[in-house]
């Protein structure tokens, strides 16, 4: 799988996209990764991307002629066409269900936005527009990453553990089960001891149940996406009255 990155910043991607997990993926040829300076496709001695926005107001705005030659650009540097994905608030809210759409991508080119925003025009270009959630950051770098990162953890071989994206919170749209490691005891407080049993039946259930209500107390939204029994929905009832009424939770 190929990403593109278009960005006034290119070199903040090579050390998280080289780094753990990431690094490892794109060493063994599961992902490339290729971020590209959208000042090579300015036509001015001081590389210009920005301008004051018509009507006045705060703030600059990125230009659209360099956006557009920059797509067009890149988008020719492969065979494959890219998916393009703009970033904004007024986005689609991303979701791991969209992380597992876009693993089955062959190419992905995020475009970057900064400053104040970009000439409205530039989104046309976009397969998709993708907001991260109610709130604003410097750049869309961040949300390129992060887009990357829970994409790639999904491709075949990433993780080694072909396990392991299955069994991880949002799978199956419940959060994940509670997890502990060793020492058992720590501060008075103890692991579950069906977890210590070693009976594989039981510790699966369990889970499964723990699961629910977590995603009851913390996530109850989810539960309407979630597949479960009349019992496992009686579980999550339980799990919330039992909040509601003060009872200690999962």
């Amino acid at each position: 799988m190929r990403f593109d990155a278009i960005s006034v910043i290119p070199s903040v991607f090579e050390s998280y996209v080289d780094a753990s997990i990431l690094g490892r993926a794109k060493a063994r040829g599961i992902f490339e990764f290729h971020a590209h300076d959208l000042r090579t496709w300015t036509h001015d001695r001081h590389r210009t991307v920005d301008d004051a926005p018509f009507g006045g107001g705060q703030g600059m705005l990125m230009k659209p002629e360099p956006i557009f030659e920059a797509v067009e650009a890149v988008s020719a540097m492969a065979e494959q066409k890219p998916h393009v994905i703009f970033f904004s608030p007024c986005g689609k809210p991303f979701s791991q269900r969209d992380a597992e759409r876009l693993s089955n991508c062959d190419r992905i080119l995020f475009v970057c936005g900064r400053y104040e925003g970009m000439d409205e025009r530039v989104y046309t270009l976009a397969d998709e527009v993708i907001s991260l959630g109610d709130y604003v950051l410097t750049g869309g770098e961040l949300a390129a990453m992060t887009v990357t990162d829970a994409v790639v953890r999904l491709l075949p071989g990433a993780l080694g553990d072909a396990q392991s994206p299955v069994d991880e919170s949002f799978a199956g749209s419940l959060l994940e089960y509670e997890q502990y490691t060793r020492p058992a005891t720590y501060r008075d407080m103890d692991v579950p001891e069906i977890l210590l049993s070693g009976d594989h039946g039981a510790i699966d259930c369990w889970r499964r149940e723990n699961a629910i209500k977590r995603t009851a107390l913390m996530r109850p939204d989810l539960l309407e996406g979630a597949d479960l029994t009349p019992r496992e929905e009686a579980i999550a009832r339980d799990a919330i009255d039992g909040h509601e009424h003060g009872e200690e939770g999962c």
